[in-house]
């Protein structure tokens, strides 16, 4: 009997070929071939779906854009992909809240531009945003170079709606920053990877639209002379808004073999730093600024208009999907360490002796560590040098990742080196709130 027959309000596919694209995201891993994939229409699909899920015993596997990095939304064993592209609803906004509301279909884009059309500002920026859809988002908390003054999702959710295993929405949290009526279960779910409940839609944060940007490129002729540099900033009263970086490796490979505006890059290494205060492009802030960089800003660019300052930026922007293109088989890590502790980082790398390149969010510790020869090194040996990767970012205070999550790409890491109080709450909050394990099982914990 075939276990989705008559599903109501859904589109279900059930050939091979059509469902081959779903075993994948961006991550290195591949998952297996579901039994199917739904894309529900409404709540009574996901009503029924979950009544089948805990009755005929398979999992359901939430996916948006598929532009994860970590394996959350691939499939395991006795799955069905849960396509939730096209759930239905509206965004709106509320400027007198200072808020607005979206399904988790929507795509980070158009809630994004939908902020900035009242005269709003939705910080969080992963480098997939003009792909990723608002669900996803906020099952892995994203950030991107935003994060660095701003924080990452979870800062910006007020409420959650969410599918639990009663097979109900469920709202946790109230557009108001004031609401504690208890621990706060919404941002329980933000993070979580589905394995909680599926979120379906979210009220978000907004604050005024920043109105004054000065981007710097900020090249260097020693790599080792940027690591203080986040923490001296912050020491000194200037917080950045973002602050990229790229090392000597990631610099040369896109020199070598990137776009025109790629090789024309100066420096050993190079950083970018952008500020968004009132009063950031003013003389005095400059000053101030270039008087705290000293030698450093001997090369200092400051982009003079909101071209160049684009321009910059896309250069950040593409690094990721260059670096993939020119290497398909790669791994790319996003371990964190705190701004006081990335020179320290570093040494422990050279030490490490590995084949890596690095470039990504350094204002805030959240290092994107990619092995470039991944594909080509033996499975044990790769293993190996991710575990020594992890161990050095757990021993200086970090974490295994700073914004792509767990799923099942760092899922034995995280057993093997997470806090076991912390792995024994976590698998008690799952057997309370999925004691069927139907919400996106095997990954995480």
């Amino acid at each position: 009997m075939d276990i989705l027959s008559g599903l109501p309000d859904a589109t279900v596919i059930r050939d091979p070929g059509d469902l081959a694209p779903f075993m994948v995201d961006e991550s290195h891993v591949r998952g297996v071939l579901p039994l199917a994939m739904v894309k529900p229409h409404g709540p009574r699909a996901l009503r029924e779906l979950v009544r089948r899920a805990k009755g005929e015993g398979f999992g359901l596997v939430p996916r948006g854009a598929g532009t994860g990095k970590a394996g959350g939304c691939v499939p395991t064993a006795r799955t069905v992909v849960v396509d939730l592209s096209a759930w239905p609803g509206a965004l709106r906004v509320s400027p007198q809240d200072l808020c607005l509301h979206a399904p988790a279909s929507t795509p980070l884009r158009e809630v994004k531009a939908a902020a900035e059309a009242h005269g709003l500002f939705y910080p969080p920026d992963p480098n997939s945003w003009e792909s990723c859809a608002l669900g996803g988002t906020l099952a892995t908390n994203a950030g991107g170079p935003n994060a660095c003054k701003y924080g990452m999702t979870r800062h910006w959710a007020l409420a959650v709606d969410a599918l639990l295993e009663d097979g109900e929405i469920h709202t946790f949290g109230i557009s108001s920053v004031k609401a504690n009526a208890g621990p706060a279960l919404g941002q329980l779910l933000i993070g979580s990877e589905g394995i909680f409940g599926f979120i379906l839609g979210a009220t978000l944060r907004l604050t005024p639209r920043p109105r004054e940007f000065t981007t710097l490129l900020l090249p260097v002729t020693r790599w080792e002379s940027l690591l203080d540099l986040p923490g001296h900033l912050c020491g000194a009263g200037y917080l950045p808004s973002a602050f990229e970086f790229f090392d000597p490796a990631v610099l040369a490979e896109l020199r070598a073999h990137g776009p025109e505006a790629a090789r024309r890059l100066p420096g050993e290494a190079l950083a970018i730093l952008e500020f968004d205060e009132r009063g950031c492009g003013s003389e005095a802030f400059l000053e101030g600024l270039l008087d705290l960089l000293g030698p450093l800003a001997e090369h200092l660019e400051v982009a003079s208009d909101e071209r160049q300052r684009q321009n910059i930026w896309a250069v950040r922007r593409m690094t990721s999907v260059f670096l993939k293109e020119r290497h398909p088989h790669k791994v790319s890590e996003d371990i964190v360490v705190p701004r006081s502790r990335l020179r320290e980082f570093f040494e422990g790398l050279d030490r490490l002796a590995c084949p890596l390149v690095t470039y990504g969010h350094l204002g805030d510790g959240n290092l994107h560590v990619n092995l470039l020869a991944a594909g080509e090194t033996e499975p044990a040996q790769l293993e190996a040098q991710l575990m020594a990767l992890f161990r050095l970012a757990l021993s200086l205070g970090g974490a295994l990742s700073g914004e792509h999550g767990i799923g099942l790409a760092k899922r034995e890491a995280f057993l093997a080196l997470g806090d076991p109080a912390q792995l024994r709450a976590l698998r008690a909050i799952k057997q309370a709130l999925d004691p069927q394990n139907i919400f996106n099982p095997g990954k995480v914990i």
